[in-house]
């Protein structure tokens, strides 16, 4: 059963920061793609950050140069750290990867107030 479950959303000020992570309960962690979503009231959910088994990374271009994805393969963990927040940056954000079918986290609400 594959189980991911986020964490370190919050309330926080324009411009400040925030880490959230994302446990991970699958076999063979350290191959598997994983990614970050987020989802606005009244928006699709879009695809923010990737990070594959080689450590590549992909953003969205609306985060690039703030927001960083890392693994941590020892402890089946993945995180995304939110820098210089924006209050468009507000969203629930989800954990997800694809292994046969896609998985999704419970979500996390970041706030960011302007």
């Amino acid at each position: 059963q594959v189980q991911l479950v986020e964490s370190g959303g919050g309330l926080v000020q324009a411009g400040g920061s925030l880490r959230l992570s994302c446990a991970a309960s699958i076999s063979f962690f350290s191959i598997r793609t994983m990614d970050w979503y987020r989802q606005a009231p009244g928006k699709q959910r879009e695809l923010v950050a990737t990070i594959r088994n080689d450590g590549s990374t992909n953003y969205l271009d609306s985060v690039k140069g703030r927001f960083t994805i890392s693994r941590d393969n020892a402890k089946n963990m993945v995180y995304l750290q939110m820098n210089s927040l924006k209050p468009e940056d507000t969203a629930v954000y989800y954990c997800h990867l694809t292994w046969v079918r896609d998985y999704w986290g419970q979500g996390t609400q970041v706030t960011v107030s302007s």
